[in-house]
C-alpha cells in the first residue's frame, strides 16, 4: 500500500527507505523515484517499476557534495573540474564523473561514469539529509510515458503497484529535467 508523507514527515521517509523502500518524491521539474542506491533488491523493484532496461542505469541525488564524494575517482579528476562543478552545486546540475569503486555496478548499468546532482531543491535535499546519504533519482514514469509533474500522477502511474511511498511536496521551478553533462568534457548528454 502507498504511504504518503509530509515533509513533517521525513523521517519516517526515510526509515522506509532504509528499510528497502521505494519512494516518489519532488525534484526540480519532475517526481523523482528513488531508493538506497547501496540496495541491490530495491534498486532492482525501482526499474522493474519503471520497466526500464538495467542497463541504462540511473543517477544520483544528493544534499551535500559529501554524500557524493566517495563515489567518485577523484584522481581522475582535475581540481579545475571539481572548481568548476563544485561552483554550479547546489543547483539543477548534473555531471557525470569517472566513478569510484564505490558505486554500485546496478547503479552504473553500462556506463563507466557516474551521474551525480547535489540539489537546490529543499524537499529533495530535505529527504536525503533524513535519510543520511545519497539517494537514487529517476524520473517517476514507466518508461516512454511523461514524468510525472504532481503526486496525482504518480499515483496514477504506480498507485496499484509497488511504490511504497510518496513524499508529497512542491516541484521546483525547472520545466525540464535537469541537463547530464561530463564533468571531465563538457559534453552535453541530456539537453
Amino acid at each position: 500500500m502507498l504511504q504518503r508523507f509530509s515533509l513533517d514527515e521525513l523521517p519516517a521517509a526515510a526509515r522506509l527507505l532504509h528499510d528497502g523502500g521505494v519512494v516518489a518524491y519532488p525534484t526540480e521539474a519532475v517526481y523523482g523515484l528513488g531508493c538506497d542506491p547501496h540496495d541491490q533488491r530495491a534498486f532492482q523493484r525501482l526499474f522493474a517499476l519503471k520497466q526500464r532496461p538495467a542497463t541504462q542505469g540511473a543517477l544520483l541525488i544528493a544534499a551535500d557534495f559529501a554524500q557524493v564524494e566517495r563515489y567518485i575517482e577523484r584522481a581522475a579528476v582535475p581540481d579545475e573540474v571539481f572548481r568548476q562543478v563544485q561552483a554550479s552545486w547546489p543547483g539543477p546540475h548534473t555531471w557525470i564523473f569517472p566513478r569510484s569503486a564505490e558505486v554500485p555496478s546496478w547503479v552504473a548499468g553500462a556506463h563507466a561514469g557516474i551521474a551525480l546532482r547535489i540539489t537546490a531543491h529543499e524537499p529533495a535535499a530535505a529527504l536525503c539529509r533524513a535519510f543520511g546519504g545519497a539517494l537514487v533519482s529517476t524520473s517517476a514514469n514507466p518508461h516512454g510515458q511523461p514524468p510525472a509533474r504532481t503526486a496525482r500522477t504518480v499515483a496514477d502511474y504506480f498507485g496499484h503497484a509497488a511504490l511504497d511511498g510518496l513524499l508529497d511536496a512542491p516541484l521546483g521551478d525547472q520545466t525540464r529535467p535537469t541537463m547530464i553533462r561530463d564533468a571531465l568534457s563538457g559534453a552535453i548528454i541530456r539537453a
